[in-house]
């Protein structure tokens, strides 16, 4: 009897908001009965086993669980208890450390909703569909039971409320990223990038974290239209660093630096006296520039462009015309090939005078074996 009267008297102190263990004796789909160690068993509405929508009891708890709860209602003949308060509450302390400094969570997915996704923090957390990452996401079904690295950006306890973001943990992660590669990164450095975007004015390749500019001029050694004539993206791109401005986070590329010139080993190409095609590309008032091989250019002097007096290369030369010309020198180091039209044209003119003395002694020949005979008569 003095048993009873302590159980009774414990049931009678037991106040709204105290904290009691229990342990689970029964789960039926909407309610879980809990042993407290009181006369009367407490129960736990479903609404109160988690934060996060459920469907039966039975996904919260199971038979035999040890639980701590919160009291929510105290009557004769029912003790309404509460999982979720308890884990709300230690939840909420937790969440609040963490946002202070700044920290990142471990949650995953629970619940694809519309405006975003739904996660258990403690507490049900929010992500909105801005916040899940960089880029634009379409579809967030694969989201579901992922996990996701996150950070607090919003936190009110009084109106239960928190709204996480996983795009501010990946933006950290690559600022991160830019740094550690700004930090190393060299002129004069050789490196392997990706093509990530392409412009009018050249390439964007992404070198490890961060972009750096082709310039449409540093793509090849030869001239480049447009720079999808070269690339394209998603491309493995070899790239030199030709600058580096680490405030402003620019960084200045070459591809053409990392190929072999168009100059190279040129001398054993085209040698002095070679007479070759060519292509000219560019006329000055001093001469016209000639391309004899791809991407490099000799100069035809004026003074050897026509065996006649010209006032401008024009008068003779245009844009785009296919000549002959031959080689006057060659130098790798410098860069430079004279080159000669005048030339070709005296050495032809020269052909063609000794062809016509070849022809016209030959005819005189054959005259006067035909006249010879009758000129002997008049002797």
């Amino acid at each position: 009897m003095e048993e009873m009267n302590n159980e009774i008297s414990e049931i009678k102190e037991l106040s709204v908001g105290d904290i009691v263990t229990g342990k689970v004796v029964k789960v039926e789909d909407k309610h879980v009965l809990v042993d407290i160690g009181y006369k009367v068993e407490g129960i736990i509405p479903i609404s109160e086993l988690s934060a996060l929508r459920i469907e039966t009891a039975g996904d919260a708890v199971k038979e035999g669980d040890e639980l701590e709860l919160k009291v929510k209602k105290v009557e004769d003949e029912e003790i309404v208890l509460s999982k979720k308060a308890v884990t709300a509450d230690k939840a909420w302390e937790d969440l609040q450390k963490t946002f202070e400094n700044d920290e990142i969570i471990t949650a995953t997915v629970q619940d694809i909703v519309k405006g975003g996704l739904v996660v258990d923090v403690g507490v049900r957390g929010f992500i909105p569909a801005s916040l899940v990452e960089t880029y634009y996401v379409e579809d967030f079904a694969e989201y579901q039971d992922k996990e996701l690295t996150l950070k607090i950006v919003e936190l009110d306890p009084e109106q239960n409320r928190i709204i996480l973001s996983h795009r501010a943990v990946v933006e950290a992660e690559e600022d991160q990223k830019k740094h550690d590669v700004l930090e190393h990164l060299e002129e004069g450095q050789e490196i392997d990038g990706t093509v990530q975007r392409i412009t009018d004015f050249g390439v964007f390749v992404d070198i490890g974290g961060i972009d750096g500019l082709v310039h449409i001029s540093q793509l090849a050694h030869t001239h480049v239209d447009k720079a999808t004539d070269v690339v394209s993206e998603g491309d493995t791109l070899r790239v030199k660093v030709l600058s580096v401005d680490k405030e402003k986070e620019r960084i200045s590329l070459s591809h053409k630096a990392t190929q072999p010139g168009p100059w190279e080993g040129v001398e054993n190409k085209i040698h002095v006296n070679d007479v070759v095609e060519g292509t000219v590309k560019r006329l000055v008032s001093f001469g016209a520039f000639v391309e004899v091989l791809p991407g490099v250019e000799g100069l035809v002097h004026i003074s050897q462009i026509s065996t006649e007096h010209i006032g401008t290369p024009g008068e003779v030369l245009e844009v785009d015309q296919q000549v002959s010309v031959k080689v006057l020198e060659v130098d790798e180091a410098a860069k430079r090939i004279s080159l000669s039209i005048r030339e070709i044209e005296e050495e032809q003119s020269q052909q063609e005078i000794k062809q016509y003395e070849s022809d016209d002694d030959q005819s005189g020949f054959q005259l006067g074996d035909m006249i010879g005979d009758k000129l002997d008569k008049y002797k």
